[in-house]
């Protein structure tokens, strides 16, 4: 059975970007997952933590490829994870990051193999300015001031869709 998984964490007033916690399964049935962001005026950026096996996978070469546009336009998938139960169940990553839509692909395998990582939402500096900027915020310290504004941030920022595709 294939499952996407996508939690908020709180966000505060000091606290600009947004981290969402986001994960999806791989397997036969699921071999592609796709992390897209919304048209809402926000940065997004796709950090990828962990990529392990299922301890019921079988014991066969299970390759994991990112599909994700780079410097040159190209979209071609690539090899990020080759992983084998007897030999490497589990890699732990630091620094993959993309910029949605980003494709996850189950190149050989059968799975089920498991990703996991944050969606992270940053508020767009062009719109923050328009705003006014920090002079705005300064004079929206007020307790009505400060309840509004976090109800507006609860309401423009909603977690991105992760569609797995059979």
């Amino acid at each position: 059975m294939s499952s996407s998984i996508l939690l908020s964490s709180t966000r505060s007033e000091e606290e600009k970007p947004t981290v969402v916690l986001w994960g999806c399964e791989l397997n036969t049935s699921t071999r592609r997952c796709v992390v897209t962001e919304e048209d809402d005026f926000l940065e997004h950026l796709v950090l990828l933590k962990t990529i392990c096996l299922d301890a019921e996978a079988k014991d066969e070469v299970h390759v994991v490829a990112v599909a994700s546009k780079n410097t040159y336009g190209d979209n071609r998938p690539v090899p990020i994870a080759s992983l084998r139960l007897s030999v490497l169940p589990m890699i732990s990553l630091d620094g993959f990051e993309f910029i949605p839509p980003v494709a996850f692909e189950l190149k050989s395998g059968t799975g089920p193999v498991y990703l996991n990582g944050q969606h992270l939402i940053l508020e767009d500096d062009a719109e923050y300015e328009a705003r006014g900027g920090w002079l705005a915020e300064a004079e929206s310290f007020s307790s009505a001031g400060v309840e509004e504004e976090r109800d507006r941030a609860a309401e423009a920022v909603q977690p991105p869709a992760a569609v797995c595709v059979e």
